[in-house]
């Protein structure tokens, strides 16, 4: 089930775009994310540590990420809630490790593209995250304050996407012209 952010539950919000070159017709987010290589995905990052695609008991389409964001390690359980070429919508409930310990943190990330013209494209890469009824339990055990804590997840958040977004959208890019992941950037 979906959990509505709110300015009460709000934890980051970061939205990052980059240029593809490469027409939005022969662009297929949805196929280059829900078959995404571990390695280059590891490539679109220093703090991405793995990913794997499956599936959930509903048959829909999975991406299980592994990164860090700041100094949390994060597991991301991405439900492909919508997904097609121009568009994918992912919804997880997401583990957080931290030196305080283990909770949960939804997450929504969507990617988009949008035609610039004939043979640019625009890739935008949006991550929402909301604290869980768990992780807001687990902020006030460790006598954290929910806006604290969503300041460093946002700085965390932002810093991580700025890096992730133009190397991504390289390997859209890639992936697009060539039918390739593994061509250098």
């Amino acid at each position: 089930m979906e959990i509505l952010q709110t300015p009460e539950n709000a934890l980051s919000a970061s939205i990052v775009s980059a240029i593809i070159n490469a027409p939005i017709e022969k662009i297929d987010i949805a196929d280059w994310l829900l078959n995404l290589p571990d390695a280059e995905y590891q490539r679109c990052s220093v703090n991405h540590i793995a990913a794997g695609n499956t599936t959930n008991f509903e048959g829909k389409p999975m991406s299980i990420n592994v990164e860090y964001v700041g100094t949390a390690l994060v597991i991301q359980h991405y439900v492909a809630t919508e997904y097609r070429p121009d568009y994918c919508r992912m919804l997880s409930v997401s583990d957080t490790i931290t030196a305080n310990g283990r909770s949960k943190v939804q997450v929504l990330w969507e990617l988009k593209a949008e035609k610039i013209d004939e043979g640019t494209t625009r890739y935008i890469n949006s991550i929402h995250a909301t604290a869980t009824p768990e992780f807001l339990e687990f902020i006030k055990e460790h006598g954290i304050t929910l806006a604290d804590a969503a300041k460093a997840r946002q700085e965390a958040s932002d810093a991580h996407n700025h890096e992730e977004t133009p190397l991504f959208a390289k390997s859209i890019e890639n992936k697009s012209l060539s039918g390739k992941y593994n061509l250098p950037f």
